[in-house]
């Protein structure tokens, strides 16, 4: 595909979907943001892409951006965080489900190539790591909404390949393990420590910070998304992008502790009495990349500590992402 080609982006507001608008930006793509939000707050250099505002559950509105001369659709729109599916279990299910439906059935009638953003959280709680792209799902009860994340968007998935099957769709799927990096919202495992780190507040880790992750920088993520959206051998395969190195939650806050420098305490919180017995923490989340790397010829390049310190560095340079509200626990 060259870099004339048109890409959409829906979610291109959105952690991943910025850099991955970015990036495409500097390979000479002509790009388009389909997003709710507009370009109003959006960096200097993303504003060169053209942003068309709406919401992926309207089918008019997606058919709107993704239209004949679109040449791939990366689909990275969702309702993601533990806070957000908690709260919000129904517009989980309906962005990532019907949402993506919108955006396959636009996709199928301008004949773009699609690569659909999908998550670890597919495999549940297989206990059996690391996670292989075919590895059986194991998943909790239907009555916690914890589930309801991975359980949309394992069936977003479902779409996508019946889509190839059927029509003939061009589609990939790219599951992103514990992606982090500068922009993401103080939500998540490493941005919540940065902030909290940087705000002089103590650093929150859960049910003694034992359990382990791949952390991924953003900008590997991004890579692994363009390969999968350029390259023949992607089609019709999902593939893990995620970090090789297993660390756990209490190893990543004292090296956060370590590169920020603050020395802040860290606070060890009992998950079942923050979030109740809807929430369900994973001891060990680890890919298996294999497939990435024979097929795409893709890796994650960025060591943890580089990673790590590139986000504090832009962390303390964003006095605004500093000031937004904590959402850790005391």
């Amino acid at each position: 595909m060259s870099g004339t080609s048109h890409a959409v982006v829906t979610g291109g507001g959105g952690f991943i979907g910025s850099h991955l608008v970015a990036r495409l930006l500097e390979e000479g793509y002509r790009v388009t943001v389909f997003d709710r939000a507009d370009s109003a707050g959006a960096s200097p250099a993303l504003r060169e892409a053209a942003w068309v505002p709406g919401d992926v559950r309207d089918p008019a509105q997606v058919e709107g951006a993704v239209r004949r001369g679109v040449d791939v659709v990366y689909h990275l729109a969702a309702v993601v965080g533990v806070d957000q599916y908690l709260a919000r279990p129904l517009d989980v299910v309906d962005i990532n489900f019907t949402g993506t439906r919108n955006v396959l059935e636009a996709a199928s009638r301008a004949n773009a190539r699609v690569v659909m953003a999908s998550t670890s959280e597919v495999f549940g709680k297989n206990p059996a790591v690391p996670w292989a792209e075919d590895d059986d799902r194991v998943l909790g009860t239907t009555a916690k909404a914890r589930w309801s994340y991975g359980t949309s968007k394992a069936l977003a998935e479902h779409l996508a390949f019946a889509f190839a099957h059927q029509r003939g769709l061009p589609v990939s799927i790219v599951r992103y393990f514990n992606a982090f990096g500068p922009g993401q919202r103080p939500a998540y495992l490493v941005s919540r420590l940065v902030h909290r780190a940087l705000n002089g507040l103590p650093l929150t880790v859960y049910d003694g910070g034992q359990q382990t992750r791949c952390l991924t920088f953003v900008g590997d993520a991004v890579e692994g998304t363009i390969a999968a959206g350029t390259s023949p051998a992607a089609l019709g395969e999902a593939f893990n992008i995620g970090g090789h190195k297993e660390s756990t939650v209490a190893e990543v806050a004292s090296l956060v502790n370590e590169l920020t420098g603050d020395r802040v305490p860290v606070h060890d919180v009992d998950t079942g009495k923050l979030l109740g017995a809807s929430y369900e923490d994973l001891g060990r989340r680890i890919p298996d990349t294999r497939k990435a790397r024979d097929l795409l010829g893709w890796e994650c390049r960025t060591p943890l500590r580089e990673g790590l310190s590139r986000t504090v560095a832009w962390a303390r340079s964003s006095p605004d992402w500093l000031a937004l509200p904590d959402t850790g626990a005391e």
